[in-house]
C-alpha cells in the first residue's frame, strides 16, 4: 500500500452502526482523488483535470449518503467539506443529537456502543441492528433487547415539559446507564 502522501482531510463520523473514519487524498499536481472509509478504498480517480468538484459515496452498514466538496479558496489552496445526507457535517451532527441517544457501556470486559434512533425506535449495538420487543407500561414505553446475555431496556417517559419531550433511559441489569456525548 503506497503511503498517503496527498492526504488532505480526515473526518470521524458517528452513525448508528458505529464511528466511521473518512480520509481524503487530493493530488493537486496529479489530479488524483482517493476516498477511504474505515481504511478501505471507496473511490480512486487518477488524472482529474478539474481540481474542484464533488465525490459522492456511502458510509457504513446503513449506506448513509456522503459527499466531499472540493472548492478552490485562492490560488492553489483548496477547502474540503464533508456532507452527510445532504447536510454539512456540523448540521448533520447537530440534528443527530436531537434524533438519537447513545450509550457506551462495558459488560464482562467488552465495550458496547448502543444507539437508539428515536424516529424509528431502532436500536443498534456495535454496528448491528438489534431484535427488540416493545411494550406499553403505566408511565410510557419500554423497549427490551439482550446484549451478551444481559437484559437491556430503554424506558421512554414523558418529561412533562413540551420543550424537553420524551426522556429515554437505558437500564442494564437494573442499573441506569448514563448517556454518552459523542
Amino acid at each position: 500500500l503506497e503511503k498517503m502522501t496527498d492526504l488532505v482531510a480526515v473526518w470521524e463520523v458517528a452513525l448508528s452502526d458505529g464511528v466511521h473514519k473518512i480520509e481524503f487524498e487530493h493530488g493537486t499536481t496529479s489530479g488524483k482523488r482517493v476516498v477511504y472509509v474505515d481504511g478501505k478504498e471507496e473511490i480512486r480517480r487518477e488524472w482529474m483535470f478539474k481540481l474542484v468538484g464533488k465525490e459522492t459515496f456511502t458510509v457504513g452498514a446503513t449506506k448513509t449518503k456522503a459527499a466531499i466538496n472540493i472548492d478552490a479558496v485562492s490560488g492553489f489552496a483548496y477547502e474540503y467539506t464533508l456532507e452527510i445526507n445532504g447536510r454539512s457535517l456540523k448540521k448533520y451532527l447537530e440534528n443527530r443529537l436531537k434524533t438519537t441517544n447513545t450509550w457506551i457501556l462495558n459488560l464482562g470486559g467488552t465495550d458496547y456502543r448502543i444507539v437508539l434512533e428515536k424516529d424509528t425506535m431502532d436500536v443498534w449495538c456495535n454496528g448491528q441492528k438489534m431484535e427488540t420487543a416493545g411494550e406499553f407500561v403505566e408511565d410510557g414505553t419500554e423497549t427490551h433487547f439482550t446484549v451478551a446475555d444481559h437484559g437491556c431496556c430503554i424506558k421512554a417517559v414523558s418529561s412533562g415539559k413540551r420543550k424537553e419531550g420524551i426522556i429515554h433511559t437505558l437500564i442494564v441489569d437494573n442499573r441506569e446507564i448514563p448517556e454518552a456525548v459523542e
